[in-house]
């Protein structure tokens, strides 16, 4: 194992329908249907024990068959799965439209349970324990803001690093009180826009205007366009490099921040880092799922030679 990471955040169930030819709104469309176990921390997780840590999970669940099927997926990925189960409750879903180029056109998130993970949650003598224990923290914007906020008061105490996955531009504000204490925060521009207000002229502007709200590090996705990365003063941006067979964009941010912190947490710098995770999310999309259940670090070693050489900003 190259080392331990606790997760805390979203394990549901995904659900996707995929349109067979061009979409028509406001029509019934032809297509297929397909679910799996998902969410943004436990797709990372998956993605994170695939490449050799050692993971904990920790997430609310419902007591019905849906919570066996992610608690199944956990057992086969190897992950050191620790749910708080509401017996009388369901699990949390999310449904989603995508199109047939793998495009998500709409999407139904029912996370009600998520707001049951209060943070007196955090002071049970087993989660405590697992805090001490771990060498990084990842949790995902699923959580309460509150939540949020007393993990990373919970990793600071304790001298742990801390990274974010924002989900979604509705649920990345939460995490506006802890922002600070956030050493990587991985999000889209949509979701960078919600947090900053606003969007910058040109995408190198990204590290100033998110320094400005007190974001020390993040690595900020544009689609198929150069991806911005930056902690500490040190800025850059990655062409990430383009498919022409993507199956399915599912899962791809979730995998990008594994590779990332994965590479992270080996002492790779982060110009070397985010290439990682580039490489970590080409090959998702080129898989049906939301995790390539194929990955490892020699599938992104041979990746990484499709990946260019970051461009360094400052």
């Amino acid at each position: 194992m190259s080392g331990k990471i606790l997760v805390l955040g979203g394990a549901h169930i995904d659900r996707r329908g995929r349109i067979a030819g061009e979409t028509a709104p406001g029509a019934s469309n032809p297509g297929t249907w397909f679910e799996e176990p998902g969410g943004g921390g436990f797709n990372a997780a998956r993605n994170l024990a695939r490449l050799g840590f050692e993971v904990t999970m920790i997430s609310p669940r419902g007591g019905d068959p849906i919570g066996e099927m992610v608690s199944e997926a956990a057992d086969f990925a190897g992950i050191n799965d620790r749910p708080f189960v509401f017996l009388d409750r369901k699990t949390p879903s999310y449904t989603a439209i995508i199109e047939k180029d793998g495009n998500l056109v709409i999407a139904l998130a029912d996370m009600e349970l998520y707001r049951f993970f209060v943070p007196r949650r955090l002071s049970i003598r087993w989660v405590r324990d697992a805090f001490a224990a771990t060498d990084f923290i990842l949790f995902d914007a699923n959580l309460p803001e509150d939540t949020a906020a007393a993990i990373v008061a919970r990793a600071k105490a304790l001298g742990k690093p801390v990274a974010a996955i924002a989900i979604s531009p509705a649920k990345v504000v939460r995490l506006l009180p802890c922002l600070d204490g956030i050493d990587y925060l991985f999000l889209n521009e949509a979701e960078a826009a919600a947090l900053a207000g606003h969007r910058p002229e040109d995408a190198v502007g990204w590290p100033s205007l998110l320094g400005d709200i007190g974001i020390g590090g993040a690595v900020v996705t544009r689609g198929q366009r150069e991806l911005v990365a930056f902690k500490n003063g040190h800025a850059l941006v990655l062409q990430p490099p383009i498919s022409d067979n993507v199956a399915d964009v599912t899962g791809a941010g979730d995998s990008l921040a594994a590779g990332t912190l994965s590479a992270l947490m080996l002492g790779l710098p982060l110009e070397e880092a985010v290439r990682h995770g580039a490489a970590a999310a080409a090959l998702t999309v080129q898989s049906p799922h939301a995790v390539n259940e194929n990955l490892s670090r020699e599938l992104i070693r041979d990746m990484l030679s499709l990946v260019p050489a970051a461009r360094i900003l400052q």
